[in-house]
């Protein structure tokens, strides 16, 4: 017979992964300002960039994919990084619907003085190489099940909640 408590433990918040999941976030991205700041960047426009320095140009639609991002939120941000001069727009001579996005001069001069920021964070979290490699594979592991659309979530996996020896998502 289940207890009141054990019936709610579920809802605990000491027994949620996500939560230590989105604190971590936050606090990462926190810790990312200082050194943004420096180069007149917000969190989501230096992850834009980073796609577009590793590419060079993409569709909007391919940023998107990549950085997890609706158009809704990248057209305004990179309007933004365009207006800085970091990028450049342009619609798809093949497809008018599609907007390439382009790394601007301006932009790959702004990667250069961004070389130092992976490392100062780092130096911030102070995590071990191989603790840092298995929470990558880890979160992307995460990430590519919650993404698999061919997978479906029915929202049980038939295991008792008080018999399960991991935190709940």
């Amino acid at each position: 017979m289940r207890t009141e408590e054990g019936r709610y433990a579920s809802l605990k918040l000491e027994n949620q992964l996500c939560f230590p999941l989105y604190v971590c976030a936050r606090e990462i991205i926190k810790a990312y300002t200082p050194f943004l700041d420096e180069l007149g960047l917000t969190y989501t426009q230096y992850i834009a960039m980073m796609v577009l320095w590793e590419h060079r140009e993409l569709r909007l639609k391919e940023a998107g994919e990549r950085l997890f991002l609706d158009p809704s939120t990248l057209t305004p941000l990179f309007k933004r990084l365009e207006a800085k001069g970091y990028v450049t727009r342009r619609r798809s001579e093949r497809d008018e619907r599609d907007v390439i996005v382009a790394v601007a001069p301006k932009g790959k001069a702004l990667r250069e003085r961004a070389l130092t920021v992976p490392q100062r964070l780092a130096a911030c979290v102070r995590l071990e190489p191989e603790k840092a490699a298995g929470l990558y594979r880890t979160l992307y592991e995460i990430i590519g099940r919650l993404t698999d659309r061919e997978g479906q979530c029915d929202g049980h996996d038939g295991t008792d909640q008080n018999e399960k020896e991991r935190p709940d998502l």
